[in-house]
């Protein structure tokens, strides 16, 4: 039995976007856990700032193993768009179900606590910004958890699009 590859630059975009959206979930994770575990909340930070890297290199090893090292500006733009829109849908899975089932309001709740105590501690302009933060954040909190998952997909789906520019820039070569 032969193991089937991918042929098209969509299914090569589905196959890198899943190992993102892994990745993103695996990320997610350590959002919440890290409230109460602030090295966590640091390595959620830098797993953040490594998702553009990640991505560059995907299509790079799109562009050389499976496209003998050319690539366009469309085709490496199509396939980071695609790549980005594939994890984007994969996590708004995993983040319904932790909105769903699993945070009960905990992970707003502690933002508000947490501008609550930074609003004691400020005064004038800055104390006027955090109260606009925090309305904004009451606002989010009466979200259902599915208007919830399609802010965070809209969200994950538009920074996927900026970042598929300069990733399809760095990507593109041409052929000699």
């Amino acid at each position: 039995m032969t193991a089937e590859r991918p042929t098209t630059l969509q299914e090569y975009a589905m196959r890198f976007g899943t190992y993102m959206g892994l990745f993103w979930i695996f990320k997610f994770i350590f959002l919440p856990i890290g409230f109460t575990i602030p090295l966590l909340q640091l390595l959620f930070i830098l797993m953040t700032i490594f998702v553009p890297v990640l991505g560059f290199i995907y299509a790079r090893r799109y562009r050389n193993q499976y496209r003998e090292g050319y690539l366009s500006f469309t085709q490496a733009f199509g396939f980071c768009f695609l790549m980005y829109l594939f994890a984007s849908i994969l996590t708004a899975l995993a983040h319904y179900v932790y909105f769903r089932f699993i945070d009960q309001g905990y992970l707003l709740n502690t933002y508000l606590d947490q501008l609550d105590n930074i609003k004691d501690s400020v005064s004038g302009d800055m104390k006027v910004s955090v109260e606009q933060l925090i309305s904004s954040f009451e606002v989010i909190s009466s979200l259902t958890p599915l208007q919830m998952t399609f802010q965070l997909l809209s969200q994950n789906f538009f920074y996927g699009i900026l970042l598929s520019i300069p990733t399809a820039l760095l990507v593109m070569r041409k052929k000699n």
